[in-house]
């Protein structure tokens, strides 16, 4: 297991950011790694991103040394999203079986997570946020049938899309996490239209099964100071309080959004118009 840590940036920065410091600062790549658990410590409201491939051996976490408590959830909640194969998450010895875009809420005071493929041919890609807590919730698995679905967008903008929220008061309660995945319609290609900030809240898009030649171009900065992404399958990208996002795609493609900050109300939002957008 590898911990790298990521500091964040100041929206006054980014005029000066060339693309390499721009993409050091807000894309986290190669948290896929098989054999492996990756996670990624960021200032940006202290989310961890975490991505964990099991082969052939099962993979653990618990401990809390990177994270300056005695254990990984001693004041920590998470989010396990399950991208790839069918596979089990193992929180305390209760198992729970994930298949493809299953969500698992594992809450503050867990001991140990182990993960495991049910196949090493097509392993589980599971994908974590984690998030400082202050209240204690249960464990809970959310399957892809039980997410509240929002279907939003139009097909002649190209934005049609289908939103569906796993880790959230009126799905499966949390303290402050909130979690769910984003799918495109067939021929669109634009997410999160129109685009908006949410100053009270900071969000991570992991973006998944697009082709190894397809990428999204997500825009990130002030309204009046825009920059882009090129970002791959399996990328994420942390979008500050401060910052819009929005993406549009060379291909069909998906993604997980995570969010956390001061409130759960997904709709405490300013939108931005396309037209002040520079």
């Amino acid at each position: 297991m590898t911990m790298r840590v990521i500091y964040g940036a100041s929206p006054n920065d980014i005029p000066g950011f060339d693309t390499a410091r721009l993409r050091a600062e807000f894309l986290v790549e190669k948290l896929f790694v098989p054999g492996r658990i990756e996670f990624a410590y960021t200032h940006v409201d202290r989310m961890i991103l975490g991505g964990a491939v099991p082969t052939e051996e099962a993979l653990s976490f618990g401990d809390g040394a990177d994270v300056g408590t005695p254990l990984f959830f001693t004041a920590r909640e998470m989010g396990i999203a399950n991208l790839g194969g069918s596979g089990t998450v193992e929180v305390d010895g209760t198992a729970f079986r994930l298949q493809n875009r299953d969500i698992l809420y594992v809450g503050r005071g867990a001991k140990s997570v182990r993960l495991a493929s049910d196949d090493a041919g097509q392993p589980a890609r599971f994908y974590m946020n984690s998030v400082p807590a202050g209240a204690d919730h249960p464990h809970r698995l959310i399957r892809r049938a039980e997410a509240k679905v929002v279907e939003m967008g139009e097909a002649r903008r190209a934005n049609q899309r289908r939103l569906a929220m796993y880790i959230h008061p009126e799905v499966a309660p949390s303290c402050l996490l909130l979690m769910g995945i984003t799918d495109l319609a067939p021929g669109s290609i634009w997410n999160t239209m129109p685009p908006h900030l949410h100053e009270r809240r900071m969000e991570a898009y992991c973006y998944f099964d697009l082709a190894q030649e397809d990428r999204v171009f997500h825009v990130m900065g002030r309204p009046d100071e825009t920059r882009h992404l090129n970002v791959a399958n399996g990328d994420v990208v942390l979008s500050p309080a401060w910052s819009i996002h929005m993406g549009a795609g060379t291909g069909p493609y998906a993604f997980v959004w995570g969010m956390t900050g001061e409130n759960q109300a997904y709709t405490d939002v300013d939108p931005v118009a396309i037209a002040d957008i520079l």
